[in-house]
């Protein structure tokens, strides 16, 4: 009779569920909220508009595509999820730059504003956009030092939704860089699909599996 672990290591291990990832959850927020954000203050014939679009758009898709990578890649998954860390790196200048050039202040990370958005913990796109204007009719309360926009009369539209887009992408890279090094520990612990077949094989010979084919040669006379 066969024997069957039932705690036998599985060749190809559970993966996907990226949709379950706060990573995940958090760099598709900064996509939909750039994407608006492009909409309505970056002309949409200009390069930096693709740009801005596109590197958000990349932390999001490589996050699930390393997730469904892992299954039998390690290194694509750690490869991956650091492209999609790198990509909102890319993103986070693209806000910087908007501001820089527009005389508009970067909020700081002591600013209390971040920390209310934060601690909201927006699930879409329209919260978001709901907590900027909550921000603009108070006109800027809770900011640091008081930054106020050119005019004097509070900071502006455009200063609270970059400010508030760099917020989400600062904890989306927090979080993708624990993850990262989380990746990177496991697979200098386990290996990757080629350590894991050879654990299996090796685990079913012990255990007696017929179907798994021995290693040593069946020529004649050998």
């Amino acid at each position: 009779m066969v024997r069957v672990s039932m705690t036998a290591e599985p060749l190809i291990p559970p993966h996907g569920g990226y949709r379950r990832l706060k990573s995940f959850q958090v760099a598709q927020l900064a996509y939909d909220v750039t994407v608006r954000f492009c909409g309505r203050y970056i002309d949409k014939r200009s390069r930096t508009h693709d740009q801005m679009t596109q590197a958000a758009r990349s932390g999001v898709q490589n996050i699930a595509e390393g997730s469904e990578a892992s299954g039998t890649s390690k290194k694509m998954e750690l490869k991956l999820t650091n492209v999609a860390r790198a990509s909102l790196e890319e993103l986070r200048l693209d806000y910087e730059d908007f501001l820089r050039h527009r005389g508009l202040p970067l909020s700081v990370r002591e600013d209390q504003r971040r920390a209310d958005l934060i601690a909201r913990r927006c699930k879409t796109a329209d919260e978001v956009t709901a907590w900027v204007k909550e921000i603009h009719e108070k006109g800027g309360q809770g900011g640091h030092h008081g930054h106020r926009g050119q005019s004097g009369k509070g900071p502006t539209y455009p200063e609270i939704a970059a400010n508030a887009a760099l917020t989400l992408i600062a904890v989306a890279c927090a979080l993708l860089d624990r993850q990262v090094a989380s990746q990177a520990a496991v697979f200098e612990r386990e290996g990757g699909f080629t350590e894991r077949l050879h654990r299996v094989r090796s685990e079913r010979r012990a255990g007696g599996d017929p179907s798994t084919p021995s290693t040593r040669s069946t020529c004649p006379g050998k």
